[in-house]
């Protein structure tokens, strides 16, 4: 199978597969996505969410703010399962949205745990990342506030943020505080979308 151009395995797309059906079924029952896009689940969610872990690739520990209805925060444990290694702590405050996240991580045997907590708290029970995740969080401004302890403790850090089509005028008003370097990778799913790559984040203001 092809994801984006690239080569999945039989294994991660039962999994993905898996994880599309769960996700179609509790959507009837709570508010995991935008109803207009629940008919192509596949595309408007898998596929650009598997960007995250395509653009940075390895057995990393990630953490993911506001997994919602677990993109790409299970996207990205579900690679790490074929891995082996690696690890996704998830974050989200919903207790429903918790209790979906943990279902889909046993029942995919995704890598990853729910910590049904605000972000802002993340860092006191989640020491150290490698990466961080979001996806229709917040602006890049609020993002940057968010992961800043877990940038500060680990300066090889990096964040991914997908992003819409008024980005840029996101990262104007987020470089009024904070300096950072930015890669932006343009989204092979989504047409004037891209993830921003943000490291070496520091606060101005």
């Amino acid at each position: 199978m092809q994801l984006n151009g690239q080569s999945v395995s039989r294994e991660t797309q039962d999994r993905l597969e898996h994880f599309v059906a769960l996700f179609s079924k509790w959507s009837k029952a709570i508010n995991l996505a935008a109803p207009s896009t629940l008919a192509d689940a596949w595309q408007r969610h898998v596929a650009d969410s598997a960007q995250v872990f395509q653009l940075n690739p390895g057995p990393k520990r990630w953490v993911d703010m506001g997994s919602g209805g677990g993109f790409p925060g299970v996207i990205t444990a579900i690679f790490l399962a074929e891995l082996g290694d690696g690890w996704v702590h998830l974050i989200e405050s919903n207790n429903k949205k918790a209790s979906f996240l943990r279902l889909a991580l046993r029942e995919t045997g995704a890598r990853g745990s729910v910590h049904s907590v605000r972000i802002e708290d993340g860092p006191a029970i989640i020491p150290s990342c490698e990466a961080i995740s979001a996806r229709a969080l917040a602006d890049l401004d609020k993002l940057c506030d968010f992961a800043e302890p877990w940038m500060l403790r680990n300066e090889n850090n990096r964040a991914f943020f997908h992003k819409g089509r008024d980005y840029a005028a996101e990262i104007a008003k987020a470089r009024g505080r904070w300096h950072f370097d930015l890669l932006e990778h343009r989204s092979v799913v989504e047409r004037d979308s891209v993830i921003l790559e943000i490291f070496n984040l520091q606060r101005l203001v």
